[in-house]
């Protein structure tokens, strides 16, 4: 065949293509598991490091492995509920909800359809609930941890695809921004559940927040904590009707 001619070139170039596709496929295949687990094994330590078992950075020291143990050993119950706040079906042995997951019930939340959200409840009572939406470059998630049987919040960790660094990132990387929330509570009684505010939360003479569910808003990074704050009031506005006869079921118990 002359290799000067223009089916040469057309047959070599797609052999090219086919092979250099066929490699990509099959090494993408061989990952996939690989991936799968990371993203587990990262979407549990977020979970535990808003439940206060542990600090991201020491889950991510101690390895896949651990974080998986340190779950199994702790969790609970693990069940999905409706936004009239009943029990749907209990999740599979080690299931969690990676962003992929909480994308698909976000879309669900916010078009009134039939969204299926998780509840995890560990040994110690605490509860811990995801929330997601959109940032200022793409989603942002994380997950928020409650006292047993309470609407008071024992702590939070959020995440990002792609904030700006040192301003909208901040919800990942700061952990004083993460510690605003611990101790504040939810007021599941209205639609602002809870509130990130621009420019910092009103104060009374003591210098305490005038409410319980309200911080500071990141400096500089107006677009992301109003991503933040309505990812939150929409996910925790879906979970309002579970969290009212959880701690109303937790009084009358009392």
């Amino acid at each position: 065949m002359n290799t000067n001619s223009n089916t040469y070139t057309v047959i070599y170039t797609t052999i090219i293509v086919t092979l250099v596709a066929a490699i990509l496929a099959f090494v993408s295949q061989g990952l996939k598991a690989k991936q799968e687990a990371n993203e587990k094994a990262d979407t549990i330590s977020q979970m535990l490091t808003a439940a206060k078992f542990a600090t991201k950075a020491e889950l991510q020291k101690s390895g896949n492995t651990a974080v998986l143990a340190k779950y199994d050993e702790q969790i609970e119950q693990a069940f999905t509920v409706g936004v009239d706040g009943k029990k749907i079906a209990d999740l599979e042995r080690g299931k969690v909800f990676s962003p992929k997951d909480l994308k698909k019930q976000n879309y669900k939340i916010k078009d009134g359809s039939d969204a299926e959200i998780p509840v995890f409840i560990f040994k110690n009572g605490t509860t811990v609930v995801p929330v997601y939406g959109a940032g200022l470059w793409g989603p942002v998630w994380g997950y928020i941890a409650f006292e047993p049987g309470s609407t008071t919040i024992k702590g939070a960790y959020f995440d990002h695809e792609s904030e700006t660094a040192g301003l909208g990132a901040k919800i990942k990387d700061d952990p004083a921004f993460q510690a605003e929330f611990e101790g504040e509570k939810a007021d599941f009684t209205t639609a602002n559940v809870f509130d990130i505010v621009k420019g910092g939360a009103p104060k009374n003479p003591d210098g305490k927040s005038v409410t319980d569910n309200m911080i500071d808003a990141i400096t500089g990074a107006t677009m992301t904590s109003n991503g933040l704050d309505a990812a939150i009031d929409t996910w925790l506005g879906a979970y309002s009707a579970y969290f009212k006869g959880a701690v109303n079921n937790k009084t009358e118990e009392e």
